[in-house]
């Protein structure tokens, strides 16, 4: 069955400003190099639908929704937080890139494809119930999972965050959710600088500290997201992919690199086709650093959708 590549090129109209890392280049970065390995031949290619506002106010409040789509100032440009900066075209964006994780999970959950990659910006882990935070607007991966659990069969899912920051937009979101299980990897200290809460059956967010290497990464991940997913037994396991704890990439201090995130790709497929059918979605989070980034979701887009021998 086939892997999607789902993406919208109106996500490159969210113009984050000069000098900004979440950039549009991101995205550019990526499909070049999916084109230059001759990855894109072997994937379908879909484009995204925007997310209704039946589907974002599952995740979000209403007030929120309404403070994304005001109108932009003279200057074309306005904050909704120190890091987020947005443009006339940001709203829709956001929209494109919700809806393309909610079309993922109809396609992987009805049948019409095994796995799915969703190329899209602005991200979406930071972004909480009523506000948008460091680069995200609407939570994606949350709309996700919500649309996962309205479908029948799918009674339980999983959330992988291996993104340098932490998901605590999306840890906020399903935190009082019995069927959600979120599991991330983040180094901590640092942004956004929110408590770390107790690992519990359904909570796993393991800290990793500046410096630490794949060696620090792989045992979190073999150590505690792996026991904590086989006792879930997800019908459908979501993959925040950030990929800014590479090495290369400034915006973190872990030393990842593009063979880790292959590593935990497999670790992930294993456990889907153990659980879930081998249905997986994986959406973009960070990763600023282009050439890492794009050799990096290589790797993790090749793994996704079995070609690592091509």
């Amino acid at each position: 069955m086939t892997t999607l590549f789902i993406t919208h090129a109106a996500c490159l109209d969210h113009d984050t400003g000069l000098g900004h890392p979440e950039s549009a280049a991101r995205l550019v970065a990526i499909e070049e190099r999916l084109a230059v390995t001759h990855l894109l031949d072997y994937l379908s290619y879909q484009q995204a639908s925007p997310a209704s506002d039946e589907a974002l106010l599952r995740v979000h409040s209403a007030h929120h929704l309404a403070r994304v789509a005001e109108p932009m100032p003279p200057e074309g440009h306005r904050h909704l937080d120190p890091d987020t900066r947005v443009s006339d075209g940001s709203e829709a964006a956001a929209r494109l890139a919700a809806g393309a994780v909610i079309d993922a999970v109809d396609a992987v959950v009805d049948g019409r494809a095994s796995t799915a990659f969703c190329s899209v910006r602005p991200p979406g882990h930071h972004a909480n119930a009523t506000a948008a935070s460091g680069f995200c607007l609407y939570n994606n991966i949350a709309a996700g999972a919500y649309q996962a659990l309205s479908k029948p069969g799918i009674e339980r899912v999983a959330i992988i965050d291996f993104d340098v920051h932490h998901g605590n937009g999306t840890e906020d979101i399903v935190l009082d959710h019995p069927g959600i299980l979120f599991c991330s990897t983040l180094q901590h200290p640092f942004y956004p600088n929110t408590p770390l809460r107790p690992i519990t059956e359904r909570m796993v967010s393991v800290p990793l500290k500046a410096g630490d290497r794949g060696d620090a990464f792989r045992a979190a991940v073999s150590e505690y997201w792996l026991p904590a997913l086989d006792a879930h037994r997800p019908d459908l396991l979501l993959i925040s992919a950030g990929f800014d704890g590479h090495q290369d990439d400034d915006m973190g201090g872990l030393g990842l690199v593009d063979a880790d995130y292959a590593w935990v790709t497999r670790q992930l497929r294993d456990m889907a086709d153990r659980h879930c059918q081998g249905r997986m979605v994986s959406s973009l989070e960070g990763g600023y650093e282009l050439k890492s980034l794009a050799r990096s979701v290589e790797q993790h887009v090749r793994v996704l959708a079995r070609l690592e021998g091509i």
